[in-house]
């Protein structure tokens, strides 16, 4: 059985002000191409597939229509759970309609999909609150898969306690994930976990989530589930969250994150983005390839000293997002700034970097400064951090922030 691991679409995300609709059109349709070439049985989207709770009509759009292709008009089904950015209410919804054509919208712990056969031939043999049975025409043997959306204790309607409720978390998801795994992930089918949560190895440094991301938090802080809460039955765990191609673990099985299929910041520059293909059969060690996608601008951050090398990097790189940092004696002169906005139409920050700043030894803070009014200090603060005087235009906005106080 081939199966699709995909993951964080942020469907109708910007980055600044730029929009980025045509480029999820374009690697969406990346994806729905390698489905195809690859002869893909079936999909797993782990979450995150809008980037708000309410999603703009054309992100909703898109998300259905690439949802119809991938699905090969219902010949191919489609697991999608919910991730932080997702509404769980909003993505359920369409959850009747699109089920009789194989694709399965799952969002909240206590759903429960029906089971029974679809038209196409696709059966739901057995479900139960988090977990699904599914058997596809061409196979002998069923696909069962742990469903886990993302949740914190107030999705869950429980009461973690005052004690340590991180691990108190940990425990609940385990246990229930384990209790499903125990009840119907025998050999004799293909077992599969898809969750949406910020796995890490007990004991190791937490990777570091992408500054696009909200943080995976529950009641009462930032939570990190750990690998070994998989259940031993799972053969592959495909994961949303982290937005770049990152295995966690090798046991108890496979424990992927797939990347999302753009970079949604430039903490994400100069990441290649992918889907993962996996090749999987009852009882077997699965095997699994992470597939490169090419769509969409790469976003960079580059460093320059002078103008003219500036030019010609813009000049050769016209399809990507920049943030060009510039090294100056002063602030960036106006014939500078103009000449590099026009020579590129996605220089989304533009930021000066002043060699040698003057007096910044005499500018941290002393207790007699605590006496001086607000724009004095405003001042010391900026020329602290660029290293320049603020301008008299940033002077005045500052003065109307400050006198709404």
């Amino acid at each position: 059985m081939k199966i699709l691991h995909t993951a964080d679409w942020h469907l109708g995300k910007r980055l600044q002000e730029y929009l980025r609709l045509e480029e999820q059109k374009e690697v969406l349709q990346e994806i729905v191409d390698i489905a195809e070439k690859e002869e893909v049985d079936l999909v797993l989207l782990a979450g995150d597939i809008f980037d708000s709770f309410n999603p703009n009509h054309e992100a909703v759009e898109l998300l259905y229509k690439t949802l119809k292709k991938l699905s090969n008009n219902g010949q191919r089904p489609i697991i999608a759970i919910s991730g932080n950015h997702d509404s769980t209410q909003f993505i359920e919804a369409p959850d009747p309609l699109a089920r009789e054509m194989g694709i399965f919208f799952y969002s909240k712990y206590d759903s429960l999909i029906p089971t029974g056969q679809l038209d196409n031939g696709i059966q739901i043999l057995q479900s139960e609150t988090g977990f699904v049975e599914l058997k596809l025409p061409k196979y002998a043997f069923p696909v069962r898969i742990i469903l886990a959306p993302y949740a914190n204790e107030l999705l869950l309607k429980t009461y973690l306690g005052e004690g340590d409720r991180e691990q108190e978390f940990r425990q609940l998801l385990a246990t229930k994930w384990q209790l499903l795994a125990n009840k119907y992930c025998v050999d004799k089918g293909v077992n599969l976990f898809v969750g949406h949560f910020f796995f890490a190895k007990e004991g190791e440094a937490l990777e570091v989530e992408p500054e696009s991301e909200r943080p995976i938090l529950h009641v009462g802080g930032t939570q990190a589930l750990y690998t070994q809460n998989i259940p031993s039955q799972i053969q592959y765990a495909a994961l949303g969250h982290l937005h770049r191609y990152h295995a966690v673990a090798q046991k108890p099985c496979p424990i992927v994150y797939s990347s999302s299929p753009l970079a949604y910041s430039f903490s994400e520059a100069d990441q290649e983005k992918q889907v993962v293909l996996i090749e999987a059969l009852p009882g077997k060690t699965v095997n699994y390839t992470p597939l490169a996608l090419k769509k969409g601008r790469p976003l960079y951050r580059k460093t320059f000293q002078d103008l003219e090398t500036a030019l010609e990097w813009l000049g050769e790189n016209p399809y990507c997002f920049v943030e060009l940092t510039y090294v100056t004696e002063h602030a960036i002169d106006a014939s500078t700034r103009k000449a590099l906005m026009k020579a590129h139409d996605g220089i989304v920050n533009l930021i000066p970097q002043i060699k040698n700043p003057q007096g910044q030894e005499s500018l941290s803070l002393k207790v007699e400064d605590l006496e001086k009014d607000m724009l004095s200090l405003f001042k010391m603060y900026y020329q602290s951090e660029k290293g320049l005087e603020p301008n008299a235009e940033l002077l005045d906005l500052f003065k109307e922030v400050i006198s709404q106080e």
